[in-house]
């Protein structure tokens, strides 16, 4: 079978231009969706942290609004805006390039492991960019009197803590984001796939661009929501790490317990995970589709007709 080429690169053929404008679509999409989940998330982090005080998501709510009013729920939006705008950026950027070099690499390729292999290598790269965001975000969540933000969050954390303390969580991070972003990826590449061939019936290239967001709604979706079971015990991990309710991840497992990592603030993650993966490709789509680009997934017709005419 020889080298996949033409319509395949298709995507990528406008060079730092294609590249630059998905890192600017990662980070708009990944930044503005986490910015508007901040509310859930002061729940989530809270009940990670301090389960036997918020129980669920009704009760901790009220128990939030209660002892620390209505704008404790919009607390660490800084930290979720930038910190997930930078990620998103890399993330997003990144797996554009990987997936397009490893597939030049890797002739005969499977599609899965390159999908697996280019999202993982760029999610390493993410989440070193994303770590210090997430160290003064949950603390600020979940400690009222550490610190406002961002700009008395940074340098509180590393006059107490040095430059060791933005990467207390980095390896649980990557335990947590590293099966998501591999699970989340493939999942939608596969079912944007799946879509076209067996549901709608006919190639990418042939339907409107609305109804190509609509796909990438629909696949978004899934991958967010198979990704959220996949990662929930390094989250609950990485928040326990971060509070230093535990001083390892070892002690972590044994403080939180084994079956608790799997179930713990699973709820109200879903809720966050699903609607936000869903929203963060409709916006990484709709700033292609305005840059004239087409939308993500969806290349086996392509790569398949490239295949037959080499």
């Amino acid at each position: 079978m020889g080298r996949a080429t033409g319509r395949v690169c298709e995507e990528f053929s406008y060079g730092y231009y294609y590249y630059g404008i998905c890192t600017f679509g990662g980070m708009l999409s990944a930044g503005t969706t986490h910015l508007l989940t901040t509310p859930l998330d002061v729940l989530k982090v809270n009940m990670q942290v301090n389960p036997l005080k918020y129980t669920g998501m009704s009760t901790g709510l009220s128990t939030l609004l209660k002892e620390q009013g209505p704008s404790s729920l919009w607390r660490g939006w800084s930290g979720k805006f930038c910190g997930y705008g930078v990620q998103g950026g890399f993330k997003f950027g990144l797996y554009e390039y990987f997936r397009r070099l490893y597939a030049d690499i890797l002739v005969d390729y499977n599609r899965t492991f390159v999908f697996f292999l280019g999202s993982a290598s760029a999610q390493v790269f993410a989440d070193v960019a994303l770590c210090p965001f997430e160290a003064v975000k949950v603390r600020v969540q979940t400690q009222p009197h550490f610190a406002k933000g961002l700009s008395d969050g940074f340098p509180k954390v590393y006059k107490t803590e040095g430059l060791a303390g933005f990467y207390r969580g980095l390896v649980p991070l990557w335990g947590r984001n590293l099966p998501f972003s591999v699970i989340m990826f493939s999942t939608f590449e596969h079912s944007v796939d799946l879509m076209y061939q067996k549901i709608i019936q006919k190639r990418k290239e042939d339907c409107p661009r609305v109804q190509q967001l609509g796909v990438t709604c629909l696949a978004g979706y899934a991958a967010g929501a198979v990704g959220t079971v996949i990662s929930n015990p390094a989250d609950n991990i990485v928040a326990s790490l971060y509070n230093r309710k535990a001083e390892n991840v070892l002690q972590a497992v044994k403080k939180i317990g084994f079956p608790n990592l799997f179930t713990r603030s699973l709820p109200v993650r879903i809720i966050i995970v699903g609607p936000v993966v869903t929203l963060q490709w409709f916006f990484y789509d709709a700033v292609k589709v305005l840059n004239g680009l087409p939308t993500s997934g969806g290349l086996r017709q392509c790569v398949e007709e490239a295949n037959l005419s080499a």
